[in-house]
């Protein structure tokens, strides 16, 4: 079964930068024969966090390659390849697909933002996934593209036997709620903020992409475990405490305090590219305490739940 392959925390992963600005795939192999060994269910490659939208074709297929050989079968591999048009985002999703993605998240294109309409979000998905030679999620990340992918237009594409779930970025749980129940049981809704995680399971989502879960996996994966054990108050607690961490690797810092949260847990994925920058010393010690309130979270909560 197709959402099985989602349930759990899936890491969006960072694309490794040498101080040059190169892609840097070695880091990228080290850091994944890392995370390969801990309790991840997957990985996201060349999405948002993986500054996807400043590689070049030969870059993205080379980070992919990289990936595929470092990624075991028994983990969900998922690429994203997203683009503006829909002759690019057909042509990434299929090259993906050579080179051995399991499935491809394709984001919202955005930047006509008065023209995507649903009935614009229906055609581009349905075009994307019926050229795809593997699985579509749906991509929606507001925050970034500036565009909705409204309930509505999901459950009409929910319908396409090659479209088998989605990322919600949004922490609109009503608007995560309506995307579960407007959808068959089979296409997976998996959550992509931290800070409502535990919300969103509660209300449906099979799993999360959260981009504390590269650098903390084992509290996102006990916070996963917790809630559907039925362990609400101990998983209500570790929501709490993986908040502030949550918010320093989102809204505060991006994608160059993901990279600086990773080097201070012990992952070298280099630095952003251009034109974004290292963050300063300051959010490396606001990073640093907000790391250390989840050093104790294994031993506060043992092993986890039957």
């Amino acid at each position: 079964m197709i959402s099985m392959s989602f349930a759990g925390v899936l890491a969006p992963l960072p694309t490794p930068f040498d101080h040059n600005g190169d892609i840097d795939t070695r880091r990228l192999r080290d850091a994944l024969a890392r995370w390969v060994v801990g309790p991840l269910t997957g990985f996201v490659v060349l999405g948002s966090n993986g500054e996807a939208v400043f590689l070049d074709d030969d870059e993205v297929d080379r980070v992919i390659a990289t990936a595929r050989e470092a990624v075991p079968k028994r983990r969900t591999l998922v690429i994203g390849t997203g683009r503006e048009s829909t002759r690019a985002t057909i042509r990434a999703t299929r090259r993906a697909a050579e080179l051995g993605a399991d499935f491809v998240l394709v984001r919202t294109p955005g930047f006509f933002k008065s023209q995507m309409t649903n009935d614009a979000f229906v055609r581009h998905y349905t075009a994307v996934a019926d050229a795809s030679p593997v699985p579509v999620l749906l991509y929606n990340f507001t925050a970034v593209t500036g565009v909705n992918l409204l309930p509505v237009a999901v459950s009409r594409l929910a319908t396409h036997p090659n479209i088998v779930g989605m990322k919600e970025s949004g922490g609109d749980i009503a608007q995560i709620a309506d995307l579960v129940s407007g959808t068959p049981d089979a296409f997976a809704v998996l959550a992509g903020t931290t800070s409502t995680f535990y919300a969103a399971l509660c209300v449906g989502c099979v799993g999360g992409i959260l981009a504390p879960a590269c650098v903390v996996p084992e509290a996102c994966v006990r916070l996963f475990d917790l809630t559907k054990a039925g362990h609400h108050e101990e998983a209500r607690t570790l929501q709490a405490e993986l908040v502030p961490l949550a918010r320093l690797l989102g809204p505060t810092y991006g994608v160059p305090g993901l990279k600086a949260a990773l080097m201070l847990a012990g992952y070298d994925l280099g630095v952003p590219r251009s034109p974004l920058a290292p963050v300063p010393d300051s959010a490396v010690a606001a990073l640093r305490d907000a790391l250390a309130q989840l050093e104790s979270v294994t031993a506060i909560y043992g092993e986890p739940p039957a």
